[in-house]
């Protein structure tokens, strides 16, 4: 995979220095290469790409033998009887499902109520229910105090509620978030903001210093490799002075490739109530999917939020199977200023519909007001689930 980003570089004629990067100035950057030696590199623009890493906390020291990060996992050729996976988010979740697979005895220990914290709460209970049923053993509401890690395994102290446990696994994996790669690079000399390392910047992808700019997860927006390439396009093209878009960091879409999948864009039920929206719910259960059901895949949920005073789409919250192909249609719905209206008028190839049409929009009496309903259909007859119908069920 770095072959081919290498092959591109030169294909563009993209110089490539490797080396430690020290920001000398607006203009100038100084790396020190292996052998020793310092070069300078003069620019009008700069943009800072380091990324982030793998965060730790005290109580869990990695080592990477027996406490491990993404980083080590990923390229890890054996796979341990028993692991313990500390944080329940994106990472921790896809792991857990790749070593459940790989026969591995998992379990995931998460400091909040529920699995994946930033998505919606019924997608979170959706997937909890899903892992459950693949042995996955789930630890939510507990937090890690100490560990202690030796040739054969490594002991942690699990705190919940006030109760302490000491339990044994052969590895532990640290995936409770990341941090920025922004020591060194010379940014406190030169007067680059900073807020607890990430980069500020505006919506230009530019920092507070004329000529310097950041993308990517060194900026602490959204740590997803899509949002990173959308940046970078913006940041180009503003130093380009050519108009640039702001990015919508809610609306941008959020996949978590564990098994279900989970995928979301915008807001969850519970953030647009905060926000003061009149709230409508849109539900499908993949169960009801003849595609679904006929692939042995029919786990899973697909959750609409609507404002329900013009029928806007607020949010998308989806776990199921393959439902991160389905992010783009929301995404673009969203950009195009779309409603459930628009969305259910769109027309799907059988049997490709088996999700995509779940949702269209009712008019309802003379108030001319957008009623959210989930239509499915499947040959002959149609599954619908409108907010006001008295069916409830096939009708």
């Amino acid at each position: 995979m770095t072959r081919g980003i290498g092959f591109l570089l030169r294909k563009n004629n993209v110089d490539h220095i490797a080396g430690q990067a020290t920001i000398a100035s607006p203009t100038a950057i100084d790396v020190a290469g292996a052998d020793g030696q310092t070069s300078r590199v003069s620019a009008r623009n700069i943009i800072v790409a380091t990324g982030a890493r793998p965060r730790s906390i005290p109580p869990l020291p990695i080592d990477g033998q027996r406490i491990i990060t993404s980083r080590e996992a990923i390229v890890a050729d054996d796979v341990p009887d028993s692991m313990a996976i500390v944080g329940g988010g994106a990472i921790g979740v896809e792991f857990a499902y790749v070593y459940r697979m790989y026969g591995a005895k998992v379990t995931i220990i998460e400091l909040l109520p529920r699995l994946v914290p930033n998505e919606d709460e019924e997608i979170s209970q959706q997937l909890e229910r899903a892992f459950g049923r693949e042995g996955i053993e789930l630890r939510t509401g507990a937090g890690v105090t100490a560990a202690s890690a030796d040739a054969t395994g490594v002991t942690l102290t699990i705190d919940k509620d006030g109760a302490t446990e000491t339990l044994r696994y052969d590895k532990v994996l640290v995936a409770i978030g990341v941090q920025p790669n922004t020591e060194f690079l010379g940014l406190e000399a030169v007067g680059v903001d900073t807020e607890r390392g990430y980069i500020n910047i505006d919506d230009r992808m530019a920092t507070n210093v004329p000529g310097i700019y950041a993308v990517g997860d060194v900026t602490g927006k959204l740590a997803l490799a899509h949002v990173a390439s959308a940046q970078g396009v913006t940041a180009v093209e503003a130093i380009a002075g050519e108009e640039t878009q702001p990015l919508d960091y809610t609306m941008m879409p959020r996949a978590t490739y564990c098994h279900p999948q989970v995928a979301s864009m915008g807001l969850t039920e519970a953030q647009a109530r905060e926000q003061g929206y009149d709230v409508k719910i849109g539900r499908f259960n993949v169960q009801a999917s003849g595609k679904a059901v006929a692939m042995g895949e029919n786990d899973g949920l697909v959750k609409l939020v609507i404002d329900a005073k013009y029928g806007e789409l607020l949010g998308g919250h989806l776990c199921g199977p393959e439902v991160t192909e389905l992010l783009g249609e929301l995404s673009m719905t969203k950009l195009l200023e779309g409603t459930t209206l628009e969305l259910g008028w769109a027309v799907h190839a059988h049997t490709k519909a088996h999700l995509r049409e779940w949702c269209t929009a009712a008019r309802a009496g003379t108030q001319r007001r957008l009623r959210v309903a989930c239509i499915i259909v499947h040959h002959n007859y149609y599954w619908c689930a409108k907010n006001d119908c008295p069916e409830e069920g096939i009708c």
